[in-house]
């Protein structure tokens, strides 16, 4: 989870919301990644999205039944749901997402009833950190919009 906050951290570098994802398989990082959205202007580039193209790419195999994601931040239900059609093995995520988190949290889309695969999933870990971190980058953000808008300048 470390190595997923250095690389949310560098994600927020490019002005990206500061999520980072990693995948473990045969006791190694395969693949890892922030955010893209931004960058590559393509709402699927989440962090998520692409650690798992890369892992099935090193692995040669869309089948990510050995592999464990770690993700600063619960899954959406996009990422939620490519986890299920990859058969992810396990997915370790930082901090609940009370919004639109499905892993649990607002939908469990990682455990559906009658779906063909269930990931195995494990939340909060460094979640504290985890939403400290997103949280400060949010405010930040609001701040520097309203600065540019010229409503207020905090000081």
């Amino acid at each position: 989870m470390r190595l997923a906050l250095e690389l949310a951290r560098d994600a927020e570098t490019r002005g990206e919301v500061p999520v980072g994802a990693v995948v473990l398989a045969g006791g190694r990082v395969i693949a890892r990644a922030g955010n893209q959205v931004e960058m590559l202007k393509d709402a699927t580039a989440h962090a998520e999205m692409i650690v798992l193209t890369q892992a099935a790419a090193g692995l040669g195999d869309w089948r990510l039944n050995e592999a464990t994601l770690y993700v600063t931040k619960e899954p959406c239900v996009m990422c939620a749901g490519a986890m299920v059609n990859c058969r992810l093995g396990r997915l370790v995520y930082g901090c609940h997402d009370p919004r639109v988190g499905a892993a649990g949290s607002v939908l469990n889309v990682t455990d559906l009833p009658g779906a063909l695969h269930r990931v195995e999933v494990v939340g909060g870990v460094l979640g504290e950190e985890c939403r400290a971190h997103l949280q400060e980058f949010f405010r930040r953000r609001r701040r520097e919009e309203k600065n540019t808008e010229g409503e207020w300048v905090n000081s």
